[in-house]
């Protein structure tokens, strides 16, 4: 099913909705499309573009911050697929601090593995086993629940989802940043 960015008004990234709903709000006149997908939606009076990145044309005030709940799926996105302990293709989950130990499932105690590292450690610390973590689990980044919802980010929504100046972005990687300069020069000017 294809979806649509939807941003704020100052080009925050919102949320990731169907496109039927993004076509409605431009319909509506509540959102401008700021980049089209392929293909278009007809109607008997209307055609319209689908879109993959719209605007609201109004300021929505979000209350909290959106955070990308701790799910199998998410963590293999921040661990990019790769075992935490050897660097290989990784098909399970891994709570570093053994839940029979008090280990906690949160971001910071859950990593990928794989079948071999995760049989080998059981459920015992890793002081025990002699085994060590690639890179230390973390929470991911506050823009990372876009890349969950969608799995890949399409090329056109990586301009409002990571800083301008920055290395590429691995697009499916969930280590994603925005910061006021690296907004378009119309969202500064609103």
């Amino acid at each position: 099913m294809a979806r649509s960015l939807v941003l704020n008004a100052t080009y925050e990234p919102l949320a990731v909705v169907p496109v039927r709903r993004a076509v409605v709000l431009v319909l509506g006149d509540k959102a401008d499309v700021i980049h089209a997908g392929s293909g278009t939606w007809r109607s008997e009076r209307h055609s319209v573009e689908v879109p993959s990145v719209i605007r609201l044309r109004y300021f929505v005030r979000v209350p909290y911050q959106r955070r990308a709940p701790l799910s199998r799926r998410a963590v293999f996105l921040r661990d990019d697929h790769r075992c935490q302990y050897c660097g290989r293709r990784a098909e399970n989950l891994d709570h570093v601090i053994p839940r029979s130990r008090g280990g906690a499932h949160e971001w910071d105690n859950v990593v990928a593995c794989c079948a071999r590292c995760n049989t080998h450690k059981r459920d015992r610390m890793l002081s025990e086993t002699g085994m060590r973590l690639v890179r230390p689990p973390e929470a991911p980044t506050r823009l990372s629940w876009v890349a969950v919802a969608v799995g890949e980010v399409p090329d056109p929504w990586v301009p409002y989802l990571a800083p301008s100046g920055a290395s590429p972005v691995s697009r499916h990687s969930g280590d994603f940043e925005i910061a006021e300069r690296d907004l378009p020069p119309m969202a500064t000017s609103a």
